[in-house]
């Protein structure tokens, strides 16, 4: 891996593919890709060059296209357990918050809560949003990067915790290409599914190349909302005040079924020798029906829904990339504009059934006013709108020399308008009732608590790195990142009580809301760091040692009295290797690390505020682990895998307070930190063989992880419980014939109900006993066939 070694052969080669790919457009060096990866070589643009992984000093996995097509990644759930620092907690597609390294409190995905502990991009622009990651259909897709750890110098706020990037594949004007596949599948005892996508590459002039793909999927269900009932009392002792509900209308087999569809195009344009313009429009819309979380107390992929469950998620982006040289020097200048709106429903009846045991509260006693009483459960729709516009640009100097120079400025602004009904339907038509607690808010229905907010977060940063060959073998890398942050918020959120308070509910202009009592705002500024030793061993060996530092955001807080959060840090120190042993048959990269969160954010709902939650910095904590992967070609036989282990727990109690500042719920000193399992791990064996004069595989996937702690604070975890460790198995086998492939596979073979999260949709000392389980998909069995052309 030396640079100045002229006299090794390999050597050489690697200065050349650096020269090469310094004088080449991102764009172009994506053609490069796939001949590199040809020979066990993947170029990835993690530090914002194209450079072989093995000579990147972070600890970075990726997944190309061939790895992905080999597993059949079609959705954020398949790729995730391949990635073994990845977790997340979910509640469908679409629902899923990312965390690396075990940086999460448990208490993130609240819609005005803290921005993401990680980062995700898609090509050259971050679509990071409050709460949920995108959940985009993985076709066409040339890469997926996994950046372990902090990466606050090039990629800035919300990279927290690391950076997750999905590289899609460019136009190219050299050649035309097609192809499609086609999917039909069939869970063992659900719903069948299937999927049709595919892609054309076409040459328009020999400058300009166009790149458009297209997908559907439609995934059958698996969870089964069975019969039930339940009585609401008026808790007098007179059965006749009692009501009796059922959910008859909604019982129903195989219930949770998603349809997605969408599309890409991408447009490039060689405007000289020198200069590239590449413009990409995308768009998904992603239907989701049903609940993917099933109630253990019922039965195996059983719930008991009494009202509706679904997710509409719909996204578009426009991004321009234009890209040249200047002397030597590489300039690019990206800009995106994103737009999401997700709707959502969840089954909040389970907050009426508590209200309910809540003996002389008569929080869901709602007489009708024709000697009957009102069916008292509670509905909860959510709305978000998520728009981001990104701009950056930055100037690298050319990667053969000494001395090499990355530098850029970056500007972000997103916004979301968060709407939440919480509501009783035809509760704002009856008699108003005295001895109710709950009544509703005026101009917004049948709504008993609502939000109405709007939220700005603008990001501004100027970024550096420098890196210096202070021998032919080793090289001294720092960078530092300065950025300004700010924060506001207002709208209205409250019950009925807030907005009939003249002296904090003033008078708005909005009309979807009776007055506002948020006016918040917050802002920040700092620096973040990197540090970093390479030594090249020998030209296939390197070993590092990395200090650097991320950040994400703070925020304003709803209620007046409550303080803004700010920002919270990891210092992460890090020692790894990079090796290509046995003539390049072997490629075993890791890393070991030692990381400390300080100040970490987490929302908290006080005692005395009914409920509402609030983000507080608390506490910090101390993260270890070691990370590998490998991949080792035997002849005919191929072993790959990645493995983590991370132990992340608390250095100081951690608790909720009340109102008088005396604590109500602890996590002690040494509490493990919920959601990473301690160990994660994959191992894929793949055997090609040929069948006449076809080629032929088998392939068998299995996946092992300890079970978690679901939530941070004892009383969460004491209400909620936690997962258990599990382990499953994927098997596929195929053929390759006339540019076309047939694959057979079975996933999950075993049927194993691994449980990847436990959640509530409300409060966890009322919903505790009825809390959910969010499993690995059962086994599916399926067919699919693709063609290039």
């Amino acid at each position: 891996m030396s640079r100045t070694k002229q006299s090794a052969e390999k050597s050489r080669e690697k200065t050349l593919w650096r020269v090469a790919l310094a004088g080449l457009m991102s764009s172009t060096a994506l053609s490069g890709v796939a001949a590199a990866q040809e020979e066990n070589e993947i170029i990835v643009t993690a530090t914002k060059r194209a450079e072989s992984i093995q000579d990147i000093p972070l600890s970075i996995q990726a997944l190309g296209a061939t790895t992905l097509e080999e597993h059949g990644v079609s959705s954020f759930d398949d790729y995730a357990q391949l990635l073994p620092s990845v977790s997340y907690q979910s509640f469908g597609p679409g629902q899923a918050q990312v965390f690396f390294r075990g940086v999460s409190s448990g208490g993130d995905g609240l819609h005005i809560g803290s921005s993401p502990t990680s980062s995700t991009y898609l090509d050259d622009t971050p679509v990071t949003t409050i709460a949920n990651t995108i959940d985009i259909q993985m076709y066409d897709i040339n890469r997926v990067e996994a950046l372990s750890g902090p990466q606050g110098t090039l990629f800035g706020a919300s990279s927290l915790s690391g950076v997750l990037r999905i590289i899609t594949n460019q136009p190219d004007p050299s050649g035309f290409a097609a192809g499609y596949e086609a999917e039909a599948n069939v869970f063992t005892d659900g719903g069948a599914g299937g999927s049709f996508q595919g892609f054309v590459n076409l040459p328009v002039r020999s400058n300009i190349a166009l790149r458009a793909v297209g997908w559907y999927d439609r995934d059958g269900g698996y969870i089964d909302n069975t019969p039930a009932s339940r009585t609401f009392t008026l808790g007098d002792g007179d059965p006749s005040t009692n009501l009796t509900v059922d959910n008859s209308d909604l019982v129903g087999e195989d219930i949770n079924e998603v349809e997605t569809y969408g599309g890409r195009a991408a447009m490039r344009i060689d405007l000289n020798n020198h200069w590239t313009s590449t413009t990409t429009v995308l768009g998904q819309r992603q239907q989701v029906d049903g609940p993917f979380l099933f109630d253990p107390r019922v039965g195996d992929l059983e719930v008991h829904d009494f009202l509706p469950t679904s997710n509409k998620d719909e996204w578009a982006m426009i991004s321009e990339t234009i890209e040249g040289r200047i002397a030597n020097f590489d300039m690019v200048y990206s800009a995106s504009y994103f737009d999401r709106r997700v709707e959502s429903a969840v089954d909040y009846s389970y907050y009426s059934v508590a209200y309910d045991s809540f003996d002389g509260s008569n929080y869901t006693y709602f007489p009708d006013g024709s000697g009957g009483y009102l069916d008292p459960t509670q509905n909860a729709n959510f709305t978000d709108d998520y728009t981001k516009e990104t701009h950056e640009l930055r100037v690298n100097s050319p990667a053969e020399l000494p001395v090499r120079v990355t530098a850029g400025l970056f500007y972000q602004r997103q916004t979301d308008y968060d709407q939440a009904d919480y509501f009783i339907p035809g509760l704002a038509s009856v008699p108003a009732d005295p001895q109710s607690a709950l009544s509703v808010i005026p101009g917004l229905g049948d709504d008993v608590f609502a939000r109405r907010l709007e939220r700005e977060d603008v990001d501004k940063a100027m970024f550096g790195e420098v890196s210096v060959d202070i021998l032919p073998t080793l090289t001294l890398t720092g960078g530092v990142r300065f950025f300004q942050a700010e924060n506001s918020l207002t709208g209205f959120s409250g019950f009925a009580s807030a907005a009939a308070d003249p002296l904090t509910c003033l008078p708005t202009s909005s009309s979807d809301r009776p007055c506002d009592n948020v006016f918040k705002s917050f802002e920040e500024d700092g620096e973040t760091y990197k540090l970093s030793l390479s030594l090249d061993v020998t030209d296939d060996i390197m070993l590092y040692g990395t200090y650097a530092n991320g950040y994400r955001p703070g925020g304003a807080n709803r209620r007046a009295e409550i303080p803004p959060y700010t920002s919270d840090t990891i210092d992460n120190w890090e020692v790894g290797w990079k090796s290509t042993l046995f003539d390049n048959t072997l490629r075993f990269n890791g890393a070991v690390f030692y990381q400390i969160w300080s100040d970490l954010q987490f929302g908290l709902a006080p005692p005395d505020y009914q409920g509402v939650t609030f983000i507080f910095n608390a506490g910090g904590a101390d993260i270890t682990g070691i990370e590998t992967d490998f991949s080792w070609v035997l002849g005919d036989l191929t072993l790959s895998g990645s493995a983590s282990y991370i132990n992340a727990e608390l250095t100081e109690d951690f608790c909720n307070y009340d109102s008088s500042g005396l604590p109500t719920d602890c996590a002690p000193y040494g509490t493990q930190l919920p959601v990473q399992p301690p160990f994660k791990g994959t191992l894929t064996a793949r055997y090609d063989f040929t069948v006449g004069s076809w080629d032929a595989w088998f392939q068998g996937t299995v996946l092992n992880q300890s079970g978690t702690r679901t939530f941070l604070l004892d009383s969460d975890y004491a209400n909620v419980g936690r997962t258990e460790a599990f382990t499953t198995l994927d098997l596929s086998t195929g053929l390759e014939f006339d540019n076309s492939t047939l694959e057979f596979f079975v996933n999950n073979v075993t049927d194993e109900r691994g449980i990847l999260s436990r959640n509530t949709s409300c409060a966890t000392y009322l919903c505790g006993p009825v809390a959910r389980s969010y499993p690995t998909q059962p086994q599916l069995m399926g067919v699919r066939f693709s063609q290039d052309f």
